[in-house]
C-alpha cells in the first residue's frame, strides 16, 4: 500500500493514493511517464526503478 499520492507531471489525475495496492500495471505507467520525460515528485526513486515497502 502506498503511503503517498503519486502522479506524473504535467498535473493530471494521481495513479495511486495513500492506502492503495501499488499493482505492476501502475508501476509500469509510472515508469513508462517518467521515461518519456514526465516529473514525478516527490519519489524517493524518481526513475522508479526500486520501491520503498513500509510494514
Amino acid at each position: 500500500m502506498t503511503l503517498g499520492v503519486r502522479a506524473c507531471l504535467p498535473r493530471g489525475i494521481p495513479a495511486i493514493l495513500p492506502g492503495e495496492r501499488l499493482t505492476e500495471p501502475v508501476l509500469t505507467y509510472l515508469r513508462t511517464g517518467v521515461q518519456a520525460g514526465m516529473n514525478l515528485p516527490d519519489a524517493a526513486d524518481p526513475t522508479v526503478t526500486a520501491v520503498r515497502v513500509v510494514k
